[in-house]
């Protein structure tokens, strides 16, 4: 289903085009639009927006604008129109029989970049479902101009029979498709529940995308996660094991980045990787303190958090993670927005800011340890030996009773040796 953006070495020269009717920030969007551009490797020769009440149903612009749009292209040599919205099938064919040049919508470049960043099995069944589902309403506007003889009675040509057969073809891949997934999910949920079992928590990395979530991975465990500077550097969940300053081990998880207006289609493809988050014992909410959107990033992550959330509520802890705070001009005064959330500026790329990071995660997490005393009589080595194993032996002496420890060790361990503590 991949368009080609991202996969022809030579690389394509793209006209921008954006309708302005008020719903959004365009400016914001259109740099957005560009960063994606980078991101699928192409050239963005131009921009145009056009300010309108609404988007024009049968070409998107109006038609003045698409005269100009299509005197750009014959003169800077563009090979692809990207409308920054969803186009229906009728206005991509208006545009390109007006322009002679390719269109492609928000949406479908989206789903371009995902379906060449995606390495896993899980990602790429992922990314084709979701560009499966957005390509099946849309099939009609471009079949039925396949091989039409005429209209009326008599005209069914093969372009008819292709659509009505690329349709089922479709559907039937898309059953396939969440049938794997759903093997997934369940061998997840398996994982999710061992975890509890054996008493592991988790901290949930999440945030806007290019935000340096897979840099503060590599930060805090030298899991070796690709760090680009371009935006969906990471698809595919990673998790690594954390050692806490209190020698606590957690699993720390990496997830997808999200975007504003992301598509719909890559919410619900993508939900059981996402839903690692509702699984977690608490989030940081990593975003870019030097972006001038970094509150709306925020925002965007924590609506897309609301909707994962049974009820919509997040009933996790969740540290604001401000980064890339060395270069940023404006960190110290993001808390102020936050004042429920516990809110920490860090470098990912430098290293500042991370032990405290550490102790926020510490101090988020429920309490499962604690430090105490023990007195252990001699013939009880076995106790130590497992707190040395599972915990934490700050330090230990041997006197005239026993071995004397001063140590943290889980709780539901404790209350078992309960005698022994001093």
């Amino acid at each position: 289903m991949a368009l080609g953006l991202v996969n022809e070495e030579k690389q394509e020269v793209a006209l921008l085009i954006a309708v302005d009717t008020g719903d959004y920030d365009t400016e914001v969007s259109m740099q957005e639009l560009c960063e994606l551009m980078d991101t699928a490797g192409a050239e963005v020769a131009g921009q145009m927006i056009q300010k309108r009440d609404s988007v024009e149903g049968a070409t998107f612009v109006g038609k003045g604008r698409l005269q100009e749009i299509a005197e750009f292209c014959e003169n800077n040599e563009v090979d692809v129109i990207i409308a920054d919205g969803e186009l229906s099938p009728v206005q991509v064919r208006n545009i390109e029989d007006a322009t002679d040049t390719r269109v492609v919508d928000r949406t479908t470049l989206i789903l371009d970049i995902f379906a060449k960043r995606a390495q896993s099995k899980e990602g790429k069944l992922q990314v084709e479902l979701a560009q499966l589902k957005y390509s099946l309403p849309r099939l009609t506007g471009k079949g039925t101009s396949l091989s039409r003889l005429g209209g009326g009675i008599g005209t069914r040509g093969p372009g008819e029979t292709k659509l009505e057969t690329d349709k089922r073809h479709i559907r039937r891949r898309i059953q396939y498709i969440k049938e794997e997934l759903n093997a997934v999910e369940r061998r997840r949920n398996m994982q999710h529940q061992r975890r509890k079992k054996n008493g592991v928590q988790v901290a949930a990395i999440v945030g806007y995308t290019n935000a340096g979530k897979s840099t503060l991975m590599n930060r805090l465990t030298d899991a070796g996660v690709l760090q680009e500077d371009k935006l969906f550097a990471t698809l595919d969940p990673t998790a690594r094991k954390l050692y806490l300053p209190n020698g606590q081990q957690i699993m720390i998880v990496d997830t997808v980045g999200f975007i504003s207006r992301l598509p719909h289609q890559l919410v619900d493809a993508f939900r059981s990787t996402l839903e690692e988050a509702t699984y977690a014992d608490v989030i940081l909410n990593v975003c870019d303190a030097s972006s001038e959107e970094c509150h709306n990033h925020i925002q965007t992550t924590n609506a897309i958090l609301s909707s994962l959330f049974d009820g919509g509520v997040v009933d996790v802890p969740v540290i604001n993670v401000f980064n890339k705070c060395d270069v940023a001009e404006n960190a110290d005064d993001l808390r102020y927005y936050y004042g429920n959330n516990e809110c920490v500026n860090i470098s990912a790329k430098t290293g500042e800011g991370i032990d405290k990071l550490m102790l926020a995660i510490e101090s988020a997490l429920p309490k499962t340890r604690k430090r105490v005393n023990l007195l252990l009589p001699f013939d009880k080595g076995g106790i130590a030996a497992k707190i040395r194993s599972d915990g934490v032996i700050h330090s230990e002496e041997y006197v005239a009773q026993g071995l004397f420890l001063d140590c943290t060790a889980e709780i539901s361990f404790l209350d078992t040796i309960k005698d022994y503590i001093v």
